[in-house]
């Protein structure tokens, strides 16, 4: 989507060193941009972190954006980039659940709530990579093309990740959905008991 009129202006003040202009900039795209955060990285505190970092970056790298017209593209690449290295900084903290509702609840919202965190669940199991293209696709709204040019991946390796990222979340339902295996009570496991 081509940038307004406004933003265009402030993009191009902005990359000149207008402080002001780089502060609306921020301000207009803070909230989304920590939302993807949050949904990628599934920690809040690693996401202000994400979202912190990719603001100092764009305050560091906008003299050199070569169209004013790609900022947004430029900004998510800038975003992924921050939260692929938040992810490679901390592997094993705390996951936190996803905080966003997915509409109204039906009944006491039992259901919903199961739903919810069995998706959850399924996300969290995937790369980083994979939870990257599923945000942009499916809540961010891009098309398969535009993630490939945000990222700067060949459009058939986004098409790849989402595809892996689909059937990942598939498998990971279907193991919730089976009957634990019981395992045989009271027997040996290969040794002899007799005396």
């Amino acid at each position: 989507m081509p940038p307004t009129l406004r933003e265009r202006t402030d993009v191009e003040r902005a990359m000149a060193g207008n402080h002001d202009a780089f502060a609306a900039l921020a301000a207009a795209n803070v909230d989304r941009m920590y939302g993807i955060a949050r949904l990628i990285l599934r920690d809040v505190d690693r996401a202000e972190d994400a979202t912190q970092e990719s603001l100092v970056r764009m305050w560091r790298e906008l003299p050199g954006l070569r169209d004013p017209d790609r900022f947004q593209a430029w900004l998510r690449r800038l975003l992924v980039n921050a939260c692929h290295d938040e992810g490679r900084k901390v592997r094993r903290r705390a996951e936190v659940v996803l905080l966003a509702e997915y509409g109204p609840s039906v009944g006491d919202g039992t259901s919903a709530v199961v739903d919810r965190d069995r998706l959850d669940r399924g996300f969290r199991r995937l790369p980083l990579e994979q939870r990257v293209v599923v945000v942009l696709s499916h809540l961010e709204g891009l098309t398969n093309a535009e993630i490939a040019t945000t990222l700067d991946l060949p459009l058939g390796t986004v098409k790849s990740r989402l595809r892996y990222a689909m059937d990942g979340m598939r498998a990971a339902l279907e193991a919730d959905d089976r009957p634990p295996r019981l395992e045989a009570v009271g027997g040996s496991r290969g040794g002899r008991t007799d005396g």
